[in-house]
């Protein structure tokens, strides 16, 4: 299945963990919503993310996040929860290639951005059976929920010397105040936004949601 991006950046409220914040997200316009597996303090149940899932309806794709599980059962999972999007934070080339082969979601790689030296550790490689690559950024080895942004100006000169052809999804650190920046600079196909809207990990503030979008669809009109 190939996800349509378009030419203005979208949303994906990830790290959720309440039924109502995934309805919000979609009520805001959201293109995706994410429950996490991985282990995580916004990690959630099989049966609680279809909760998650089901309140954003339809409209919305759906995202499961994963750590170090075998493509086999990452699949059983997707096809359970009838994922839109399968996200890996650790994508090994092997198992997106099994993944690509015996799964119907979307297989995005987490490309892990030094916030230290902006590197780019496996951009190419995961790039090859990636629908999408998300860069977020690592800390100390960690990836995911750090809150922290990388250097936005130094990853938009090292896209512009790998021309990759993968659509791009921003993560890391992204909030109402920063995230207009952002796209101005790399302008993502995706913008992803956990910590940034939480008043407590997996706990959503509506009014932080809000404004997030609104941040977003200003900085996207063309």
């Amino acid at each position: 299945m190939s996800q349509q991006f378009g030419n203005v950046t979208t949303i994906k409220f990830c790290g959720l963990t309440r039924p109502a914040d995934a309805a919000f997200a979609a009520e805001l316009g959201a293109s995706h919503v994410g429950a996490i597996f991985a282990e995580s303090r916004r990690k959630v149940s099989e049966e609680y993310a279809g909760e998650i899932f089901a309140a954003a309806g339809g409209g919305v794709k759906h995202v499961g996040v994963f750590g170090d599980l075998e493509a086999d059962e990452i699949a059983r999972v997707s096809d359970r929860l009838n994922l839109d999007v399968v996200q890996l934070h650790h994508p090994d080339e092997d198992i997106m290639a099994r993944l690509k082969a015996i799964c119907r979601s979307e297989v995005w790689a987490v490309v892990g951005v030094d916030v230290d030296d902006s590197t780019f550790p496996g951009l190419l490689s995961a790039s090859r059976n990636a629908d999408a690559l998300l860069l977020d950024t690592s800390v100390a080895g960690r990836t995911g929920g750090t809150g922290k942004p990388f250097d936005w100006d130094a990853a938009a000169v090292l896209l512009r010397r790998h021309v990759i052809g993968v659509p791009i999804v921003l993560a890391g650190g992204l909030r109402p105040s920063n995230v207009g920046e952002a796209i101005r600079i790399l302008n993502p196909d995706v913008v992803d936004v956990s910590s940034g809207t939480e008043t407590s990990p997996g706990i959503k503030d509506h009014n932080l949601m809000r404004s997030f979008a609104e941040a977003v669809h200003s900085a996207s009109i063309v």
